[in-house]
């Protein structure tokens, strides 16, 4: 197993749909995986992606019987913080107003309880003088 993180960002498109699915379903078999990707490869091309993630230490698996069930190492709260800084930073020149900005305009229907969800977090970065 590899001593450097891996962000998901890092991982070959195919890996990182592989990771997504498992993200989506918690855990997941060879199978399942496959299952739901898009023109899926085969089986054994899942079976070495699943291995090359483990490598990487993205990737952990339980037995149960004769399947495998895959999950992340990494909390899916944890990779998204990591993923968004590195997006924010890129796209949004490490901009969280620009980013904000460009999500709030690209959603139609914000509820008044998201509204006030988001003045509670601006008001308190601005008592935590953020």
């Amino acid at each position: 197993m590899t001593t450097e993180k891996i962000g998901l960002e890092d991982l070959p498109w195919r890996e990182r749909q592989v990771v997504e699915v498992i993200y989506r379903l918690q855990e997941a078999t060879a199978a399942q995986i496959q299952a739901q990707l898009d023109e899926p490869p085969s089986n054994s091309a899942i079976r070495a992606m699943l291995s090359r993630l483990e490598e990487k230490g993205v990737l952990t698996h339980r037995e149960e019987g004769q399947r495998y069930f895959y999950q992340a190492v990494e909390a899916k709260n944890k990779v998204a913080d990591s993923a968004l800084k590195k997006l924010v930073g890129v796209f949004f020149n490490d901009s969280p107003a620009s980013a904000a900005t460009a999500l709030l305009g690209m959603s139609d229907k914000l509820s008044s309880a998201d509204i006030d969800q988001l003045q509670a977090l601006i008001d308190k970065a601005k008592k935590e003088g953020r």
